[in-house]
């Protein structure tokens, strides 16, 4: 009997009977699809740990209430599941994508990215997204027969193509690598497995990308009213925030405004939910997919807001650009943990035998490029405390981010 939720599986989401496999050949599990296996052995990973103490917009020790990039994650694999499992789609992949997608992610959020592709620029620089890969296909050494997690064909490619294709059918970079071109770890990777760059990933995937959105909107607006970055009357002067304030108030006038909180982001990550559900069901129909390769083969994704909900979609993420990423505050904290990361990056370029023992191992050998992302997988795997201990130790004065 085929393990998993068949019966309720649509024809377009991803089969895991019918999975292209893993590079690396292994017995399957008795009690586990290969989908499942995939989210097991990503929740064990080292790096899956470390996202606990890693940025999303506030730093470690700001509170214990924000969100960090774990709580984040957690929050994206409940979208993701409760979005796959109105669509038939097979929850297990969407979470595992969902549990996976930023486990590249450096210290210190989107600063800490820059400042390691500012360190790299003449290496190729560092891409996140490329960097998730090479975390679960080589960083991660837990098993005795291969480097990396061996995830699932469909894993692979939905972590990497999750925002889209990344090339046209003539291998074109597409969309943010038109300029610099495909990352080299992603193009080393696929001479080994092909992840298909120029199409479109699966339902599952695309799920995962519409949860990530889904989660931050509603929770990065929450965060900032709780650091005070912003009034909620100020997010009510923003048009869908706005409306579902308003509705919230005429039913419970009397509400304090830590319910009101609560209950606006509720319904917000709803009202979004049920929008994706909607919209990407009318695609569906539209295209009237048989498989998850006619999915794949389709001229756009199938996945989507609505085009009223992207329009309120765009104005909420400009309110968040403005109030809350650019904030003076954010700004000053972010400067200063973008010096820490080019801090470390200069000291062990200059200095590796400041590395730890297995870090070093086998750099006197190599070539510079080599040497530079060793070091960049080192600080790219380090949470925000551990690099400020990193830095406290090697520099004589270390910021305080607060």
């Amino acid at each position: 009997m085929a393990i998993g939720s068949a019966a309720f599986r649509a024809p377009y989401a991803c089969d895991p009977e019918q999975s292209r496999g893993r590079l690396h050949s292994e017995p399957p599990s008795k009690g586990r699809s290969p989908f499942r296996r995939d989210c097991d052995r990503i929740i064990h990973s080292t790096a899956f740990r470390r996202l606990k103490h890693k940025t999303q917009v506030f730093v470690f020790d700001e509170g214990d209430h924000y969100r960090t990039r774990l709580t984040h994650t957690l929050e994206v694999a409940q979208v993701a599941r409760a979005l796959a499992r109105a669509l038939g789609l097979d929850e297990d992949l969407a979470e595992a994508l969902a549990l996976a997608h930023d486990l590249g992610h450096p210290p210190f959020g989107h600063a800490g990215e820059r400042a390691l592709d500012e360190c790299l620029s003449i290496f190729g620089g560092f891409d996140h997204n490329a960097q998730t890969l090479r975390v679960v296909t080589t960083l991660e050494r837990r098993y005795p027969g291969f480097d990396g997690l061996n995830l699932t064909w469909e894993t692979l490619e939905g972590l990497v193509k999750h925002n889209g294709r990344l090339t046209d059918k003539d291998g074109k970079p597409l969309g943010r690598y038109r300029a610099h071109g495909i990352p080299e770890t992603i193009r080393q990777y696929v001479r080994q497995q092909d992840l298909q760059l120029w199409s479109f990933p699966g339902v599952e995937a695309q799920v995962a990308a519409f949860a990530d959105d889904i989660a931050y909107d509603a929770h990065d607006i929450d965060d900032g009213l709780r650091a005070e970055l912003f009034s909620i009357g100020d997010i009510a002067a923003v048009a869908l925030p706005g409306k579902i304030i308003a509705d919230i108030r005429a039913v419970f006038p009397r509400l304090d405004s830590a319910r009101l909180v609560h209950e606006f982001v509720r319904r917000l990550i709803g009202l979004l939910i049920e929008d994706v559900i909607a919209e990407t069901g009318r695609r569906l129909a539209a295209l009237g997919p048989s498989s998850a390769d006619d999915v794949r083969r389709a001229s756009a994704a199938v996945v989507a807001f609505s085009p009223a909900i992207v329009e309120a979609e765009r104005l909420i993420k400009g309110f968040l650009e403005t109030r809350m990423y650019r904030h003076a505050r954010i700004q000053r904290v972010m400067s200063d943990a973008a010096g820490v990361v080019r801090d470390l990056f200069s000291r062990y370029s200059a200095r590796p035998d400041d590395l730890p023992a297995e870090w070093k191992e086998g750099l006197a050998g190599a070539g510079e490029a080599a040497r530079a992302r060793r070091i960049a997988d080192f600080i790219a795997g380090m949470t925000d405390r551990y690099a400020l201990a990193e830095h406290a130790r090697l520099f004589d004065s270390t910021p305080e981010l607060r």
